[in-house]
């Protein structure tokens, strides 16, 4: 439906480490930059961005692609819906063939809940700003709460009005189908009666990374006892409660260019603290945090400095999660408020800088902090004593204690000093914490084990895999180097094409697909003179083939500069690496030429009666013999080894 000149032109603009860094706080190295992968929870960074070739690859879970499959995966989108982000990204206005009423209905029925929610935002903000009982609120509430205009749109704040049934009139009006409505939480039959699940009510939008509005949160502003101050959407395809942070879309930026995510419980904490210039704030909506929540977060930072109510419910919400923080190396950092203020109303009375200077002086890490609380709790009663021992030591025991020895040991000495202590005996009590959870992970994994398993296969059929698993690969490898270095001039050839040209059979290759892209590339390179660009083969029309190249053509990882004076090896220069990958792969299929010649000369030798030419053929097969063993002592690579013919 979008054009291909829409599309050339988006991917023209669209910068890969712009869009990713968006979601992903990216750090240069070489001519690269690296990530802890958004796609999977780990705590050494193997996500790697190529801004040279505009694609992306994660060595630790093997996601790959290019700007366009990123936005793909990261937001759940159709690769139309996926266009359509990174056009309104840029302000790029695409080019559409008008869509038939059937294929309108089939967009209605894929995007359903994206579309009913982001029109239902539009009209609460709507209602808000330019009606008179929305007026009225946002002079009464929102004044109150000191809200600015320009804060008041740049969170799409609205409002329900407080008639029953006042915008499900308007949204069926609008052809909103009344079941769709209720799915998402807006309406609710009601005795064959449909009515606003959110009137009277504020409305603040619950919106995504990448600002889709997700669901809704929304609070009563008239006392009532039997009604809740706070309705969220109930879960649904796109709200999943322990999958979102409120605030996430406007403070990402602030979070990755500050380093440090405050967290804090409400949506008017994070309005407020916006207001007053704190921007790299997010809020849980009053949930304990989950492993999601802090996937969006470690994915701009891995300083989390949560903020809480000095009261006690505050301190025990406080808590929650937090184990799961330091599991993940999360540097994890508590703040108690005075009592009877929160993040809203501290802010608004000693503003941004007294705002910043007591977070400042009040941070406590997460140990410390529990150790406080408990030990004030606990006082001199040794029954609670000894559980906050053991609580202490199962949060310690969360910590990676390959990667963050010197924090757990940190931690052990101050948590042994504090509770009074045998620290020996305290390390212990923590590797009893450690063994018990690599048991059940062990236990678990046992019982995965002795689920049915597939057929298994044959000692002949695992071969022969591998043969052509290896033999594709070199396939692969052929089309990388053609890609990559097609261009470059060779010893004695114009091009790198030019050489695999004359030296390649094209019957040696047996990936239908390798063929067909191979064929594809030298047609290109006869019609138009040159070689095929890069991105001919980034942007491929066939998302299967986009995903295989993002991962074929990613750089392999940057060797350490270090590893010079440590190991005494060298890296190649760029000349001597392209010129080694070319003549390496094109010697595993003058290999691979040389062993089906060798069988076919064998073949004959056992059929030929004639002596002399029994001996021409012997003598033929003793040279390609030596032949193929120059080859392989060349290279020394194990690839070869896989390489037999019947």
């Amino acid at each position: 439906m979008i054009s291909a000149a829409s599309v050339q032109e988006v991917m023209n603009r669209a910068d890969i480490v712009d869009v990713v860094g968006q979601f992903v706080r990216l750090r240069k190295r070489g001519t690269n930059y690296i990530a802890n992968c958004p796609f999977h929870n780990e705590k050494t960074p193997s996500f790697n961005v190529s801004p040279s070739k505009g694609i992306y690859k994660c060595f630790g879970c093997g996601k790959a692609g290019n700007v366009v499959t990123f936005i793909q995966e990261h937001e759940k989108l159709t690769y139309p819906e996926a266009m359509h982000w990174l056009a309104d990204f840029y302000k790029i206005t695409l080019e559409e063939t008008e869509r038939s009423p059937e294929q309108q209905q089939k967009q209605l029925a894929e995007e359903g809940l994206r579309i009913l929610n982001e029109y239902a935002a539009t009209w609460f903000h709507d209602t808000l700003l330019n009606t008179e009982e929305g007026q009225l609120i946002r002079l009464s509430y929102f004044k109150q709460r000191g809200f600015r205009k320009d804060i008041i749109e740049r969170f799409r704040l609205g409002y329900n009005p407080e008639h029953g049934d006042t915008f499900y009139h308007t949204a069926t009006g609008k052809g909103y189908k009344a079941d769709m409505l209720e799915r998402a939480g807006l309406a609710k039959n009601r005795n064959g009666i449909y009515h606003d699940v959110y009137r009277g009510r504020v409305i603040f939008p619950i919106q995504s990374m990448t600002g889709r509005i997700l669901g809704f949160g929304a609070r009563i502003l008239k006392s009532n006892e039997k009604a809740p101050k706070y309705i969220n959407t109930p879960e649904n395809e796109l709200y999943v409660k322990s999958k979102v942070l409120y605030g996430m879309y406007q403070s990402r930026q602030a979070i990755g260019k500050q380093d440090e995510c405050l967290l804090v419980e409400g949506y008017t904490d994070v309005i407020s603290l916006h207001q007053g210039g704190v921007e790299n704030v997010v809020s849980s909506s009053g949930t304990s945090l989950t492993e999601d929540q802090l996937r969006l977060i470690g994915q701009l930072t891995k300083n989390l400095t949560i903020l809480y109510d000095g009261d006690p419910a505050g301190i025990k919400a406080a808590l929650r999660g937090l184990d799961m923080a330091l599991g993940q190396s999360f540097n994890v950092q508590l703040v108690l408020l005075p009592e009877g203020e929160d993040p809203d109303s501290f802010v608004q009375k000693s503003g941004a800088a007294k705002f910043h200077e007591y977070i400042k002086a009040h941070k406590q890490d997460v140990i410390s902090f529990r150790l406080q609380v408990g030990l004030n709790d606990a006082g001199t009663d040794p029954v609670k004593r000894s559980k906050l021992v053991n609580e202490i030591a199962e949060s310690i025991s969360k910590i990676n204690k390959a990667e963050d020895f010197s924090l757990q040991t940190h931690y052990t000495r101050e948590a042994a000093r504090k509770l009074d202590v045998d620290e020996a005996g305290l390390i212990n009590l923590i590797n009893k914490y450690i063994r018990d959870r690599i048991e059940n992970e062990q236990k678990h994994a046992r019982r995965e084990e002795a689920l049915p398993q597939p057929e298994t296969l044959t000692p002949d059929q695992e071969q022969e895999i591998k043969v052509t698993a290896g033999d594709n690969e070199q396939e692969w490898q052929l089309l990388r180097v053609l890609i990559e270095y097609g261009h470059q001039p060779f010893e004695g050839y114009d091009s790198v094409a030019k050489l695999i040209e004359d030296r390649i059979d094209t019957d040696l290759i047996v990936e239908p697909l390798v063929q067909k892209l191979f064929l594809e590339y030298f047609d290109h390179y006869r019609r138009f003179g040159a070689t095929p660009e890069l991105h001919y083969f980034i942007n491929y029309p066939d998302q299967a083939i986009r995903d295989k190249m993002a991962s074929l053509l990613h750089p392999r990882q940057d060797i350490s500069v270090k590893w010079k004076e440590k190991y005494g090896i060298e890296s190649m220069t760029g000349m001597m690496m392209y010129i080694n990958d070319v003549d390496s792969t094109l010697s595993y299929f003058e290999l691979k030429k040389i062993l089906i010649i060798q069988d076919e000369l064998t073949e004959r030798l056992h059929k030929e009666s004639d002596i002399m030419m029994q001996k021409v053929l012997q003598e033929r097969i003793v040279e390609l013999r030596k032949v193929e063993r120059d080859i392989l002592k060349k290279h020394k690579t194990v690839v070869f080894k896989s390489l037999k013919y019947k």
